[in-house]
């Protein structure tokens, strides 16, 4: 008797466990009949204002410096209030001049236009030098257009070199002021804020920084200027909360002492850093994961543990890179392309807690995929790994989350169940704090289920108000224009 009745007390207590969490409520088929009603009568225009006016949990995957949309660097690189009082530099022409500089990434390639110094990196070049460059300040209109897009994918046949090899030579000096970054930290909540985001959790470190006269900051001094920004009155008005990432680059000579190094540093700024991430190309096999483990083990002997999210599956070739990362302990893979070829990883990911941050938009224009028909997503939603959207360089990919919500949604017909449930997942998986979890889940419940029976009570009515902010992502790929404006101050 106790084994033929077994089943049905599991099935009992599941559907408990289940809407005492939140994931299912006596409504919930109700729901799922009025959303599938409105995709089946909405219009591209109006599934994008629902998508940008629906409650979203966080950002769990986001480079700071590539989170930043053009416009955002023009303002900070030429208003020396904000910036800290620096002055900037870019190269306009190319005079076949002998010597170039170098950054934290190596030697960049000499034939690069737009390749941005601070005024004391000016001052140290040749006179031959000087001359390719002009103040940024200074630009004409039709450079200062091609300044911008120099910073993002906007061609067609740009792509994952492009990025790579490219983007982060160029802003060079920019990305090593700590002002500029704080101030684009608050830029983003605010935006965030703007479509239904309650918490950002981005990727940046605080070395490498550097003062006007080319002095370097020390790690604290930068830690401090993060601090001091996110404590202030605007940044606290967007009601996100942001936390950090400490990123390791994996693929370079000392990434082992690296680790180490910032291991010790997140473990004594909790309070900003909550996790570290590998970061870099994967088809750089000098990066791969178990290159890593022994240092993490040494590390973890003597300090509790930080939690790991890593870069894994951001690759063309099928390979164990997830199961790998995996075991070096982390608990959240950072785009997880390729693990769809490795079925016994995906068993082990199922119904667990490790979750994959999808990043739909990023893989596109990197060529992960060619088409949105190739993307593991909806495989991983489906059979119950636990996935979460996220935007990884959206400044660069000239995109934002409602972009990431509207590629799920409209390639792949998600069910309200479904587009919820990455909302909660972004925050269930965060590593904030266990009581900023919390409240965190309880205010997105709250927001849904206003939103909810918002939209119920007046139908599309309840989107007249709706004026969303979208850029060039959704317009070119999707012809949905009519909301894209420029990213101004204003933002």
């Amino acid at each position: 008797m106790a084994k033929r009745f077994k089943p049905a007390i599991f099935r009992t207590l599941g559907i408990c466990a289940s809407l005492l969490a939140g994931i299912v409520s006596p409504s919930a088929g109700a729901a799922e009949q009025w959303f599938e009603a409105f995709k089946a009568s909405a219009d591209d225009r109006d599934l994008y204002r629902f998508l940008y006016a629906l409650p979203k949990g966080g950002d769990l995957h986001n480079h700071l410096t590539g989170s930043n949309f053009s416009e955002w660097w023009y303002q900070l690189a030429t208003n020396k209030k904000l910036n800290g009082g620096y002055e900037y530099y870019t190269r306009v022409r190319i005079d076949n001049c002998a010597g170039y500089g170098h950054d934290m990434f190596g030697m960049a390639p000499y034939l690069m236009y737009f390749r941005n110094l601070q005024a004391s990196s000016y001052q140290a070049l040749s006179d031959c030098e000087k001359g390719e460059y002009k103040k940024i300040d200074a630009l004409d209109p039709g450079e200062k257009t091609a300044w911008m897009n120099s910073l993002r994918l906007d061609k067609k046949h740009e792509g994952r070199e492009e990025f790579f090899q490219t983007h982060w030579q160029r802003l060079n000096d920019l990305g090593r002021n700590p002002y500029i970054n704080a101030e684009m930290l608050v830029k983003n909540m605010q935006a965030f804020a703007r479509e239904g985001l309650s918490y950002l959790e981005t990727m940046e470190g605080t070395r490498f920084y550097t003062r006007p006269d080319g002095s370097a900051f020390t790690p604290d001094e930068v830690a401090d200027i993060f601090r001091k920004r996110l404590a202030q009155s605007d940044a606290v008005a967007t009601g996100v909360t942001a936390r950090m990432q400490y990123y390791l680059l994996r693929f370079i000579g000392n990434a082992e002492e690296d680790l180490e190094w910032i291991y010790r540093f997140v473990n004594k700024n909790r309070d900003l850093f909550v996790g570290i991430n590998m970061v870099g190309r994967e088809d750089n096999d000098k990066g791969y994961p178990l290159r890593f483990l022994p240092t993490l083990r040494k590390l973890r002997r003597d300090i509790p543990g930080i939690p790991l999210a890593i870069h894994a599956g951001e690759v063309d070739e099928p390979n164990h890179h997830v199961r790998d990362t995996l075991l070096l302990g982390a608990s959240r893979i950072g785009h997880g392309v390729n693990l769809i070829s490795d079925p016994d990883t995906m068993l082990l990911m199922r119904n667990s807690d490790y979750l994959v941050e999808i990043n739909l938009i990023s893989n596109l224009l990197l060529d992960y995929v060619d088409d949105y028909s190739q993307h593991p997503f909806p495989e991983y939603l489906r059979m119950g790994i636990p996935v979460a959207l996220s935007t990884d360089d959206r400044g660069m990919w000239d995109s934002n989350m409602t972009d990431e919500y509207f590629v799920a949604v409209k390639e792949f017909n998600l069910s309200w169940e479904e587009l919820t449930s990455l909302a909660r997942n972004s925050l269930q998986h965060s590593f904030a704090d266990d009581e900023t979890k919390r409240a965190l889940l309880q205010d997105y419940e709250t927001r849904l289920e206003q939103f909810k029976k918002r939209f119920q009570r007046h139908g599309s009515a309840a989107l007249d108000d709706v004026v969303p902010r979208s850029h060039g992502f959704i317009c070119k790929h999707y012809k949905l224009c009519e909301f894209s404006t420029p990213v101004m101050a204003a933002n």
